[in-house]
């Protein structure tokens, strides 16, 4: 791992559009920023795609680096995870929503768990179903999407205040069909 100041200054060059520098930041930076996106991707395929969406992003704002003292790599490592979860974020959304409880299963240990952890996801996707649909949906979007209430209040054309209603009962209605 480079020194603070060679970084600095790696950075500062890339910034000048020297792509020897570049290149020089990439060899000693890479190894980090690639074990960041995959700590958040988990899927090497997945986070070398994100690591080099991180470089772009690195060489067209090199120049945008200001020196504070602070760690070169804090700024490296904050564009490389952001870029991660961007991905990590639009895969959600693509993914059909019956791959959720494959994947609420998958995340136990052994088979009698699996088993007990794919039964108990297809009871929670069956009371989702008993909600109205927009109900269903928004909570499918916030608590398996990772959609914000904001971004919800605007996908479903309804005030901020009304969609954390319509979750706040929906969970409610959850809860009691679950322990029926």
């Amino acid at each position: 791992m480079s020194s603070h100041e060679e970084l600095e200054d790696l950075l500062a060059r890339a910034g000048l559009g020297d792509r020897d520098a570049f290149i020089g930041l990439y060899d000693a930076t890479s190894a980090k920023l690639l074990a960041v996106c995959l700590r958040v991707l988990k899927n090497r395929s997945s986070a070398e795609d994100a690591m080099q969406d991180a470089y772009v992003k690195i060489w067209n704002n090199a120049d945008r680096y200001a020196v504070t003292g602070h760690s070169p790599m804090t700024w490296l490592i904050t564009i490389a995870r952001n870029t991660a979860i961007d991905r990590l974020r639009a895969r959600r959304r693509t993914e059909p929503l019956d791959t959720h409880s494959e994947r609420i299963a998958a995340d136990t240990a052994t088979p009698e768990q699996s088993a007990i952890a794919g039964s108990e996801a297809r009871r929670v996707m069956a009371c989702l179903d008993e909600l109205e649909e927009d109900r269903g949906a928004a909570i499918r979007g916030a608590y398996l999407d990772g959609k914000t209430y904001k971004d919800l209040a605007e996908q479903f054309d309804v005030p901020l205040n009304t969609m954390r209603t319509w979750l706040r009962r929906g969970l409610i209605a959850l809860r009691e069909c679950m322990s029926r």
